[in-house]
């Protein structure tokens, strides 16, 4: 099992999470990709956790090519069973865990409330927050094993401000921001720090016409590439172990 070894500054090295574990969940494309390059440029070793072992694969081989040390996880985060086996894999592959990043999620039910499905707007939750949460808590107990830990989870400024036609994914990452809130508060006696990380609009590919027009373009926001949210996902998981905890870290550059 790999030693826990302790608080790095970025900065000080070029490798700063050299001897950690990181797993980043919904790691096949967007910002999921870009953090779990991130990390292992940053000297962890990755598991990549997603759907689509193709894109899986790819990222991992592209890791492996730099040099750098991880493995694909296929799985289904609203599948608490294929949630636990992903945290076993992890463990076993890689010897423990010390990062995770709770970044597997979507905008299933958009839509007006009295327009849009209610099948969709449970998905939506079941995705964005269930799903967060089978990871967190199967987590738990490789991460205390460490004597300390980071969760990073991904929210959104929605989930702060609402926009009229996305109510499922606004509660959703809302209640995971509470979630955020209340492990962090529970965990605090282990030295796992929880966070909240938005990283505002960012070019994936799935962004509406209607929201680049209601809040790209009317408040002017920072659109930015998966890239862009890396920097903020090094700082989180290089604070101290008694570091900042229970807060939310936005790249937003104004409240919607």
């Amino acid at each position: 099992m790999r030693p826990y070894s302790g608080f790095v500054c970025l900065g000080m090295t070029d490798k700063p999470l050299a001897g950690k574990v990181a797993l980043v969940t919904g790691s096949s494309k967007g910002i999921g990709r870009a953090i779990a390059l991130g990390y292992a440029r940053a000297g962890a070793a990755v598991a990549c956790a997603a759907r689509s072992e193709d894109a899986l694969n790819e990222v991992v081989e592209t890791i492996q090519n730099e040099g750098g040390e991880a493995f694909a996880v296929v799985t289904n985060v609203t599948n608490e069973a294929a949630v636990e086996e992903m945290l076993e894999q992890t463990v076993n592959h890689l010897g423990g865990l010390d990062i995770l990043v709770v970044n597997a999620g979507g905008n299933i039910g958009r839509g007006r409330v009295d327009e849009g499905s209610s099948e969709d707007w449970k998905a939506t939750l079941n995705l964005n927050l269930f799903g967060a949460y089978y990871c967190i808590k199967a987590a738990i107990p490789h991460l205390k094993t460490r004597g300390a830990g980071k969760i990073i989870t991904v929210g959104s400024g929605l989930g702060h401000n609402g926009l009229p036609g996305g109510s499922a994914y606004a509660c959703a990452k809302a209640a995971l921001w509470m979630l955020t809130r209340v492990v962090a508060q529970e965990l605090a006696e282990h030295n796992i720090s929880v966070n909240e990380l938005i990283p505002g609009p960012v070019e994936t590919g799935v962004l509406t016409d209607e929201f680049r027009k209601n809040v790209v373009e009317k408040y002017l926001e920072w659109l930015k590439n998966p890239e862009d949210v890396v920097d903020l996902a090094l700082f989180l998981a290089t604070q101290p172990a008694v570091g900042p905890s229970a807060q939310s870290f936005s790249l937003m550059r104004r409240a919607v």
